[in-house]
């Protein structure tokens, strides 16, 4: 089965069970790849996190429900996964700008987030640059937090993290310590499934042959195939946008595989709001 036609069938099967309780392990698995991995490639592609798209599939079709049938708003609210009346009130309004009863008399208007179909467009205008490279095991020093991958909670904490390390020093040391074969400070993204499956580690480091400094963790990498593609411009536009042409184009129209490994964002020293910045993602591939 593809990529594009695995990332679909997780997809459907979210659809056909927008009424059950839904596991994060149960979507992944239809997609044959770890929950980590498919939380992530989903919210590359549509912006969003798993949880707040099967919130607005929820919220739209109870809206619909409202309009057209007589059924009490308490048996909705129920039948779409919200314990009282209050809570379903509150997040129907956060979505629509309106309460369930003006919902049910028609006043104002919905918002309706439809059914995700996934389309790939291979764009020419706009090539993108990239490389195989074989790497052996390298051996990285820096600074890892730990991040619930519910509700998009590491979305928000990552920026907070490369905050604290360009204000605390952490980010300058980095770049000093920087002594092997990547050139730069690395943020990698670690994938905790066989421990807890809705964690992942992140961290800000680097490559560094000896000992590791006080103060910071090590983490070794193991040896990958890698596809490096080239990011320039200003952070974070650029590389968010790269992203999404990397899931987008180039997974579809390749015959290489995510590894499962982690990814790795390198970020050059220098202006990173530069338009001529310059970074890479490394992803690991099979």
């Amino acid at each position: 089965m593809g990529w594009v036609e695995s990332l679909q069938r997780a997809i459907d099967y979210m659809e056909e069970h927008l009424l059950d309780d839904l596991s994060m392990e149960d979507i992944a698995k239809q997609a044959h790849v770890s929950e980590f991995h498919f939380q992530r490639t989903f919210t590359i592609l549509t912006d969003i996190s798993v949880g707040e798209y099967l919130r607005r599939r929820r919220l739209t079709l109870a809206a619909q429900e409202l309009s057209n049938t007589g059924c009490r708003i308490i048996d909705i609210a129920l039948k779409y996964g919200y314990d009282t009346p209050e809570a379903f009130s509150k997040a129907f309004r956060r979505q629509h700008g309106l309460t369930p009863s003006q919902a049910r008399n028609n006043t104002g208007k919905l918002k309706s987030y439809n059914r995700l179909s996934i389309q790939v467009t291979l764009k020419g205008a706009e090539p993108m640059k990239y490389k195989i490279v074989e790497k052996e095991s390298f051996h990285v020093v820096g600074v890892k937090r730990e991040f619930s991958c519910v509700n998009g909670e590491n979305l928000a904490g990552i920026p907070k993290m490369w905050d604290d390390v360009h204000v605390d020093g952490t980010n300058d040391l980095l770049f000093s310590l920087n002594n092997g074969e990547m050139k730069g400070v690395i943020g990698v993204c670690v994938d905790k499934r066989d421990i807890q499956s809705q964690l992942m580690d992140y961290w800000i480091a680097t490559e560094h042959d000896g000992a590791t400094p006080v103060g910071l963790s090590e983490l070794e990498l193991p040896a990958s195939k890698w596809g490096v593609f080239e990011v320039h411009g200003p952070m974070p536009d650029a590389i968010q946008k790269v992203w999404k042409q990397i899931f987008s184009e180039w997974f579809p129209s390749s015959h290489y595989e995510h590894a499962g490994t982690p990814e790795l964002e390198v970020y050059s020293d220098g202006n990173p709001s530069s338009p001529d910045y310059y970074s890479e993602i490394w992803i690991p591939l099979m």
